[in-house]
Parts: C-alpha cells; sequence; structure tokens
C-alpha cells in the first residue's frame, strides 16, 4: 500500500528530496526563534508494530500501529488535516527497521507540534515570529572582506533578494552593517498578509524551514518552488562553504552538517505543502 504512495508524494513535490543521514543525537525536534518552541523526540526505542495503516476519523485521518491508534505526547488523538500527510507520516513509522528512531521522523514531530500546540501560540504569534526573521536573515547580512567572499555573497545572494522583491512587491536591500538592513515596515506588513493565507499547519511548518536556513527569504523560495531544497541550503551556508573550501573540511563532520540539515529543510517543506494540499488521493494509489 505505502511503496505506491511514496511514488506519489515523490512524483508531486519533486524539490522535496529526503537523504538519507547518519545517526543524529536525541533532541532534534523543531526549534523556533526564541527556542524551545516544539517537541524534541525521544533518541529511539524498540519497534511495538508490525503494520502501519491510516483511516479517516471525524477530525481528519488517523495512523494505526496496528490496531493502535497513535496518540501525540500530550495524550490527543493523532489526527492530521489531509490524506497526503497521513500517508507521509505512516511512511516514517513504516520506514523504521528493528529500533525507532524518532529524531529521523521529522513530520510525525511537527504534527505533533501542530497538534499539541506546546507554547499555546496563535496564528498571529506565528506569523510575527516568522517575519520577526527578517530583520536578521541570512542573504542579507554582507561581509566587505574577504573581497572573495564578498564577490560570492553577491553573486550567489542578490538573485535571490531581487526575486523575492519581485515576487511580492518590497523593497528588501542587504547592508554590511553589524545593524543588519533597514527592512521598511510595509515590507514586513506584506509578508504578514501573505504568511495570513496559510493555515496554522502550514505556518508552523515555515517557521520550522526558516529556523534550518535563518532566512525567510530563502525559505519562502523555496516554498514557492523556486530553488530547490539544496540549492536553499547551500546559499543558508554560504560562508561555512567559502571557508570549506579555503580551508578543507573537518572529515565527515561537515558532510553530516549537511545531511541533516536538508533532511529537516525537505521535511519542513514537504510538510508545508502537504498541510496546504486540498485534493483527495486516489484510492486506487492506496491500494497498490
Amino acid at each position: 500500500m505505502l511503496s505506491g504512495c511514496r511514488r506519489l508524494l515523490w512524483g508531486r513535490f519533486p524539490t522535496a528530496r529526503f537523504p538519507r543521514p547518519p545517526p543524529a543525537a536525541a533532541g532534534s525536534g523543531p526549534v523556533g526563534p526564541g527556542g524551545g518552541r516544539g517537541y524534541a523526540p525521544p533518541a529511539e526505542r524498540k519497534r511495538f508494530y508490525q503494520n502501519v495503516s491510516i483511516s479517516q476519523g471525524e477530525g481528519g485521518f488517523e495512523i494505526n500501529l496496528d490496531h493502535r491508534k497513535l496518540k501525540t505526547p500530550q495524550g490527543k488523538l493523532f489526527t492530521v488535516p489531509s490524506e497526503a500527510l497521513a500517508i507521509a507520516v505512516a511512511t516514517e513509522w513504516d520506514s523504521q527497521k528493528d529500533t525507532i528512531k524518532f529524531y529521523t521522523m521529522h513530520l510525525t514531530t511537527l504534527c505533533n507540534t501542530a497538534l499539541d500546540n506546546p507554547t499555546q501560540r496563535n496564528k498571529m504569534q506565528l506569523i510575527r515570529a516568522a517575519v520577526k526573521f527578517l530583520e536578521t536573515d541570512t542573504v542579507c547580512y554582507r561581509v566587505e572582506e574577504p573581497a572573495a567572499l564578498a564577490e560570492l555573497q553577491r553573486n550567489e545572494w542578490d538573485p535571490v533578494v531581487a526575486w523575492a522583491e519581485k515576487r511580492y512587491n518590497v523593497a528588501i536591500g542587504s547592508s554590511t552593517s553589524i545593524l543588519g538592513p533597514n527592512i521598511p515596515a510595509s515590507t514586513k506588513e506584506t509578508f504578514v498578509s501573505h504568511l495570513a493565507s496559510y493555515n496554522m499547519w502550514a505556518l508552523q511548518g515555515i517557521e520550522y524551514v526558516i529556523t534550518q536556513l535563518k532566512s525567510l527569504i530563502l525559505s519562502m523560495g523555496l516554498i514557492d518552488r523556486h530553488i530547490t531544497v539544496e540549492k536553499a541550503v547551500l546559499l543558508s551556508r554560504l560562508e561555512e562553504e567559502y571557508q570549506i573550501q579555503r580551508w578543507g573540511s573537518v572529515e565527515w563532520a561537515h558532510d553530516y552538517d549537511l545531511c541533516e540539515l536538508r533532511a529537516r529543510t525537505a521535511a519542513g517543506t514537504l510538510f508545508v505543502h502537504l498541510c496546504s494540499e486540498s485534493s483527495t488521493v486516489k484510492h486506487k494509489l492506496l491500494q497498490d
């Protein structure tokens, strides 16, 4: 059943590629701008179920582990708003082997955060927290020296900033000052209005992606499918990649960090799209 669903999700969201990272440390759950915004899942436990399935209930789509209903950390019934998201979460659980590695299950953790809302924030608070990242957006902070890095930032970041300014009809700019760029209030309000078009679940995913990339601009470019996950992650790590090219990398450590960041960013992006889905997956694909 789930094999056909995986093919469906890959076909519909080609930019959300999930690399397989090496084992990570526990506590890699979603964290917002102020830290501790979402759940940090436990490290791992022995798999206690054989089969994973989804079913439709009164509140949405549910995940079944054998005959048990999946629940959130607060004990709520784990119910998601779209069938496609339910399939993606079920795939995470179905992909676990003898040991359940919760820190690899980013979609499940994001759903838990959306359902339990542990920090009790409302929609406008989520939006304001996301827009606040503009004040410290990675692609808006520039260096003057070394000249090679300054040129690299102009060549790689300027096109994304220009795209965002045209896409949202706003002024953003950049700065070499430690105080950062002076973002107009009208620009912030435009992004507030745009983000208000998303539902609460999608906003949780958007904030998660922004936190990974340290950039609202890169996150919106990714969610709007202007850039890929790989490109967004590369641009968010531009200075680090420059230093690696110049001084070399620490064996396995840099590759691990890159792989983990791609996985989290891809999961957050997929979560946003699946939470915004209005169409129902065809029944025959569920039976494949």
